[in-house]
């Protein structure tokens, strides 16, 4: 179990290796995050169920909210919360302006100039359907006859491109004109992460249903970290989510809080996992 005594050992062998000669002289995150006493993290202002601001009292919620509240109070330190955009955390993780930012897909380009986490969750590809369509498998949806709507370029039009080569896939430049293209049945279905999918389900009830299907492919959503030479923070906390992910705290984080963009627990469709 990572506990405060972990983290202090962890720091000790940190301050040690930054005692050599041929080690920068610049701090490394976990020192500083221990000598402040402060953990400082981005957070998206409009990206429900991840983060959202209140507007009224500027207060912030979101599972990864709750993620970082936890792992501040493991850590013993005080949690402090930076707005920022997707497009303008990496800026702000060089810049060592944060000392880490949860909801980042470690994309080729990304891995280029900043490191990463294992993953914090699974975000499983999806179908959003007819509600009478009762396929289950991606073979299913591999149909010439099947028109599969997708926002081209992303990993959704990678993913649907590897399990259905044989479909029509309806390559639109955004996420909102696939969603358009099925709404005026000019798609048949919309590949979506898992997340994104339960959103617009809970928005456009009539829109269909969705579905998760096996076999089970998905992307991850990681944590992303400054680059430096003493890896202790960036090892630190990729075994703490794995500790959170295996009892139980970051799936029941995700479920509590797709609240906030109105699914509740018995929305989730079978084959849910993290």
């Amino acid at each position: 179990m990572i506990s405060r005594r972990s983290f202090t050992a962890v720091l000790a062998g940190s301050a040690a290796l930054a005692a050599l000669p041929a080690m920068s002289q610049t701090a490394s995150s976990l020192e500083r995050i221990k000598s402040s006493g402060v953990l400082r993290i981005g957070a998206v202002a409009d990206g429900a169920p991840y983060y959202q601001k209140s507007i009224a009292d500027g207060s912030w919620r979101g599972f990864y909210i709750d993620i970082c509240k936890k792992l501040a109070d493991d850590l013993g330190v005080a949690l402090e919360i930076t707005e920022t955009t997707w497009g303008n955390s990496v800026l702000g993780l060089q810049a060592n302006k944060l000392d880490v930012f949860f909801g980042l897909n470690p994309t080729p380009e990304r891995q280029k100039v900043i490191d990463f986490s294992g993953p914090c969750f699974k975000n499983a590809f999806s179908l959003v359907t007819d509600a009478e369509d009762n396929r289950q498998t991606w073979a299913d949806f591999n149909d010439p006859d099947t028109r599969i709507a997708v926002d081209a370029g992303s990993s959704h039009d990678t993913a649907v491109s590897k399990h259905c080569p044989d479909a029509q896939v309806v390559r639109l430049k955004s996420q909102s004109d696939a969603t358009a293209s099925l709404q005026a049945n000019r798609a048949d279905t919309q590949c979506l992460v898992l997340i994104l999918a339960l959103t617009l389900v809970a928005k456009n009830p009539g829109i269909g249903k969705v579905v998760i299907p096996s076999p089970n492919d998905a992307t991850t959503s990681n944590a992303g970290f400054r680059r430096e030479d003493d890896t202790a923070w960036k090892d630190y906390v990729t075994a703490w989510i794995e500790e959170q992910r295996t009892n139980g705290f970051v799936r029941q984080a995700v479920i509590d809080n797709m609240a906030l963009v109105g699914v509740t627990e018995d929305d989730f469709p079978e084959g849910f996992d993290i």
